[in-house]
């Protein structure tokens, strides 16, 4: 008998050992998992950006005189001729031989630039009509099946950029020819000409668009080239973005953009104009220096989706370097160094985690491109912690 109490008791401490023991084992652990999946995935420079007016033109005064209130307010429509301020004359002084002479020089040079203007327009409306048959004769060629999507969409934005081009270039006869008068004005009204203290002039727009701001509005006294309205087509808009310069070299004209945060419904699309040269130093918000770069897009979406969009309006901007279809991606957060060896994550076999060295190719803010490693459809653990090694037990968050 002592023998079998002997054998219960040794038989009560392994039972109370072994669950001791089990509940002393570590559980597994909660973790965060998601799947490998295939999709468009593509790598962006984000930034801020503004908009702002393509043609924009200061008004100013083209003699010194006493101007009167200016009528017009911000966002005030004007045509072009339309009377913007009158400014009485002050009190005439002689001209002598040398101001008389460079004031007739300054008449010769917008004489010239007039000219130079008229030429660039006849130059733009050409380029305009060419674009403009080739697009018709490119439409045909589609609906008959000789020419790709790709050619007329092509085709079509180039019809769209002449017809910008040309534009602009009927501004810039409007503005020139302005300068015309105003120097013109400006050697009349300078000097005793026998002409009464009591003329005044009137200082016209000398394109049509709407007031983007007011140098002055009150009446006083202006010398000769004070600025005194700002006038410009607030439909022609572009979007003038400061980029990093590191980040600035691996853009190119022509790039997709994304504007985001708008303030209207959805994405706009835009396109890299103009990558300017020269960088310039900025200070941000933490107090370091940086160099960054103007990047300036059009907005290619359509007018009548961004219409209230207007100059100075803030948009964020994503500038698409690379994008590609049926990528293999996991989430970036499921990636770590693997010591020497290069990049791993870790599968979830089962309730087990696996440590899984991996190729990755491409990255985004949020996502990676898996070249080697993981198949479509792997469950992978997200943000694993460091209590995830090779072979811990784990359970679905």
């Amino acid at each position: 008998m002592h023998w079998k109490r002997r054998i219960f008791i040794i038989v009560i401490i392994a039972v109370v050992a072994g669950a001791v023991i089990y509940g002393l084992r570590p559980g597994p652990s909660t973790v965060e998992t998601a799947t490998a999946i295939r999709g468009h995935m593509s790598v962006t420079v984000d930034e801020k950006g503004k908009t702002r007016v393509i043609d924009r033109y200061v008004v100013s005064a083209p003699v010194a005189g006493f101007a009167q209130r200016i009528g017009l307010d911000v966002g005030d429509i004007v045509s072009k001729g339309d009377a913007i301020v009158l400014l009485e004359p002050l009190r005439a002084r002689a001209l002598d031989a040398r101001s008389e002479a460079e004031a007739r020089a300054v008449i010769s040079s917008a004489v010239s630039a007039l000219k130079a203007a008229k030429e660039n327009a006849l130059s733009a409306a050409a380029d305009h009509d060419y674009a403009a048959s080739a697009f018709k004769r490119t439409t045909i060629l589609f609906k008959d099946g000789h020419v790709t999507e790709d050619t007329l969409d092509a085709s079509r934005r180039e019809a769209e950029a002449t017809r910008a081009r040309l534009k602009s270039a009927e501004f810039s006869v409007d503005v020139a020819r302005h300068e015309v008068e105003a120097a013109k004005t400006a050697l009349k009204y300078s000097g005793d000409n026998g002409k009464n203290e009591s003329d005044a002039i009137t200082v016209k727009s000398p394109v049509a668009g709407r007031v983007l701001r007011l140098a002055r509005e009150s009446e006083g006294v202006v010398t000769e080239g004070d600025p005194l309205i700002e006038i410009g087509d607030p439909t022609g808009l572009e979007v003038e973005v400061e980029v990093l310069s590191a980040d600035a070299v691996k853009i190119r004209p022509g790039a997709k953009v994304l504007f985001t945060r708008w303030g209207g419904e959805g994405k706009l699309e835009g396109r890299v104009r103009v990558i300017e040269p020269t960088g310039f130093t900025k200070v941000s918000a933490l107090g370091v220096e940086e160099q960054r770069v103007l990047v300036i897009t059009d907005i290619s979406s359509p007018r009548e989706k961004w219409a209230r969009l207007g100059d100075g309006y803030r948009v964020e901007a994503a500038f698409i370097i690379w994008e590609g279809d049926e990528i293999l991606t996991v989430p970036a957060g499921a990636l770590f160094r693997n010591g020497g060896q290069g990049w791993a994550l870790f599968k979830v076999a089962g309730k087990t985690a696996r440590l899984t060295p991996v190729k990755i190719g491409h990255r985004s803010g949020l996502t990676a491109e898996i070249l080697d490693g993981v198949t479509e459809g792997d469950t992978i653990i997200n943000h694993p912690d460091d209590s995830i090694e090779d072979g811990t037990e784990v359970k679905f968050r």
